[in-house]
């Protein structure tokens, strides 16, 4: 008595020598290990593969990640923790090296040779006093602000309300020096006081906050003059915020406010020649 032949639908279907009973999960056929690939509910045949990994949804590109990285309001305040991070560095090191705090510290009268102070006299502090006060300030305003902005929002509303300082005290008090972060801390104030309102919130303990900020600022003699100034861009970011807040206007919003930095820029050019 001769031996039933093989059934052939239990030989892998790429390979008519090797005997299986794996089944690709999707299509049924049948595969041997070599042909195999592990899914999550069984296993998956070499054309099965090549069919999901072609119906799978593209990754995005590098800058549309980064953009929605940016545009992120939700998780740790990371922007907010490397701004205290510079903070620290630059307090450290403007106690080991005195020479550093020049280079920081923004002087309105010498503009034309150090121009980049006017973004970087927030990470330059003359005493611990200050240092500890805004970074205080710091955490606990810049966190609400980077949640209602996002990651990328709230990097322009630093920055413009930092230049915005910068400018003021160009117009206003062109003998003096500005070092600190308040008036970036005006603009938070700025725009979480306009947020607030916009949405009906009770401001109160905001106003409380930022009266005992301007009496903690004549205190340790921060210029009013920028903090007046960052609390004006900062406000000014945050309508431009509101009014293109949809998806749909992000070129209008990138627009408007390129056009508040540009101003910025224009105002503190004619400052420089009169």
């Amino acid at each position: 008595m001769s031996d039933a032949p093989d059934d052939r639908d239990n030989y892998c279907y790429r390979h008519p020598d090797r005997q299986s009973y794996i089944l690709c999960q999707r299509c049924g056929r049948t595969v041997c290990p070599q042909c195999s690939t592990q899914a999550a509910v069984g296993v998956h045949c070499p054309e099965c593969v090549k069919e999901a990994k072609a119906n799978a949804p593209k990754r995005p590109p590098v800058n549309i990640r980064v953009a929605r990285s940016l545009r992120n309001s939700t998780g740790r305040p990371v922007v907010t923790y490397a701004i205290l991070g510079l903070m620290a560095l630059g307090f450290v090191v403007s106690l080991l090296v005195p020479a550093a705090l020049s280079a920081l510290a923004y002087f309105p009268m010498a503009t034309l040779i150090q121009p980049w102070t006017m973004l970087t006299y927030p990470f330059a502090h003359t005493s611990i006093l200050s240092f500890l006060l805004n970074g205080l300030i710091m955490f606990l305003l810049g966190r609400q602000a980077e949640q209602m902005l996002g990651r990328g929002g709230f990097i322009t509303l630093f920055l413009i309300s930092t230049f915005g300082g910068a400018v003021a005290m160009l117009l206003f008090a062109p003998g003096g020096a500005l070092l600190g972060t308040s008036p970036a801390i005006w603009g938070f104030f700025g725009v979480i006081l306009i947020q607030a309102r916009s949405q009906g919130s009770n401001v109160t303990a905001l106003l409380v906050m930022l009266g005992l900020f301007i009496i903690i600022g004549l205190v340790v003699g921060s210029a009013w003059q920028a903090s007046l100034g960052g609390f004006v861009a900062g406000a000014a970011v945050t309508v431009v915020q509101q009014r293109f807040g949809a998806i749909r206007q992000a070129r209008q919003r990138t627009l408007a406010t390129a056009g508040i930095a540009v101003a910025l820029v224009v105002i503190a050019a004619v400052a420089i020649s009169v």
